[in-house]
């Protein structure tokens, strides 16, 4: 989930370690498309490899296999995303703000990874076990980012508090679904549609919780 970048050659070439994560980091968006395209059954150490303009050779250096490499990816997407969520933490006392803001950083991000989003939602259900089990600790880490958040706005301006962690749970459930829902089917045609209706979703919890 980065731009892709290049190193010069010969004796201006960067150090080795440069090189390795240049070259990991162009395989991560390979295996983005890769899986965005052709999905996680179908896809292969080659056709990544070839995506990337590299050999094989050269992914088995970074990657044991597809599975190594979609965790890679998945683990870098979920960080872009929690990452750009805890950026646009706002300072207003306006709970619709606050919401509204970190919200737009979450759908924004999506928009701009269409494919590594498609492996964050959709691609690492039929990864394997690993996969799975992957999904589920990033699935609690979303939810407990949000009930700390939520936390730190109740002790700080007077917020509703959740009733339990089960609250977050259940909203991160909820997005996951609709943007799962958006990026395979286009429904809605615009990811930013979503944002009034989780927008809604959050604060109808929250209402619940006065």
């Amino acid at each position: 989930m980065a731009e892709r970048v290049s190193v010069p050659r010969g004796r201006h070439a960067p150090p080795l370690e440069v090189r390795l994560e240049v070259q990991r980091t162009r395989l991560l968006e390979a295996a983005a498309e890769v899986f965005a395209r052709s999905g996680y059954a179908e896809a292969s150490a080659e056709a990544i490899s070839r995506e990337a303009g590299m050999s094989k050779a050269t992914f088995y250096e970074h990657f044991a296999n597809k599975e190594e490499a979609i965790l890679a990816l998945f683990d870098q997407a979920t960080e872009v995303v929690l990452g750009r969520m805890a950026q646009a933490t706002s300072s207003s006392p306006d709970l619709e703000e606050r919401v509204r803001s970190r919200l737009h950083a979450f759908v924004q991000a999506l928009a701009e990874y269409p494919a590594a989003s498609q492996t964050l939602l959709v691609e690492i259900i039929g990864a394997g076990p690993r996969a799975m089990e992957r999904r589920d600790a990033i699935m609690e880490a979303f939810a407990r980012a949000i009930d700390e958040e939520n936390l730190r706005a109740h002790e700080r301006f007077g917020a509703p508090r959740f009733k339990s962690l089960e609250d977050a749970y259940a909203l991160v459930g909820a997005i996951s679904e609709l943007a799962s829902r958006q990026v395979r089917l286009k429904r809605p045609a615009d990811v930013h549609e979503l944002e009034p209706v989780i927008e809604r979703l959050i604060l109808g919890v929250l209402s619940q919780s006065r």
